[in-house]
């Protein structure tokens, strides 16, 4: 092998290193946005239909109390 072969084949193998780790994070970002997003919409299911922080009701009497009597 020439000097030129030799180079160019570590930085093959850098680069598909490279692009192996970068892959792994990315895939491990994604799979952290899943579960964020499974954890956001327990919350909200909870918080809306659950009776917990708002309920149906409330919200409504809010939405009445700021639109206001127009007579």
């Amino acid at each position: 092998m020439t000097g030129v072969e030799t180079v160019l084949t570590i930085v093959v193998i850098a680069l598909a290193l490279l692009f192996i780790i970068v892959g792994v994070q990315v895939t491990l970002v994604i799979f952290e946005l899943r579960k964020s997003i499974r954890r956001l919409n327990t919350i909200l299911e909870d918080a809306v239909l659950g009776g917990g922080l708002i309920r149906p009701d409330k919200l409504t009497s809010i939405i009445e109390f700021f639109r206001g009597k127009k007579s």
